[in-house]
C-alpha cells in the first residue's frame, strides 16, 4: 500500500509541473471603456416570475456601462427574438 500511495503522489507532482508549464500567466487585459452612451451595452433577460396585470412573466434588463444605467422592461417569455427587437428599438433607442 505504502509503495501505491507514493506511485499516487509522484504522478500528482508531475500533473502540477505540467500544469504550471501549460496555463499562461500574465496581468489581464482591461476592458474597453466606452466613450459615448449606448455604445457598450449588456443584456439579461429574468424568467419564471409570477404573472402581472398585463400578463407579463418575464423581465428584459439593457444596461449601459457608460451611464451606469439599467433598463428593465416587462415582456412575455413566450416572445420571440423578433419581439424583443422591436421592444428594445422602442424602449431605448
Amino acid at each position: 500500500m505504502k509503495h501505491d500511495v507514493q506511485r499516487a503522489c509522484e504522478k500528482y507532482i508531475t500533473y502540477i509541473q505540467a500544469k504550471f508549464k501549460v496555463l499562461p500567466y500574465g496581468l489581464y487585459t482591461p476592458l474597453f471603456v466606452p466613450k459615448k452612451h449606448l455604445v457598450d451595452i449588456s443584456m439579461d433577460f429574468i424568467l419564471g416570475l409570477p404573472r402581472l396585470e398585463r400578463s407579463k412573466d418575464s423581465i428584459f434588463m439593457v444596461i449601459d456601462r457608460f451611464s451606469k444605467m439599467t433598463h428593465t422592461m416587462p415582456y412575455h417569455k413566450t416572445n420571440d427574438a423578433t419581439n424583443i427587437d422591436d421592444l428594445f428599438f422602442r424602449e431605448i433607442v
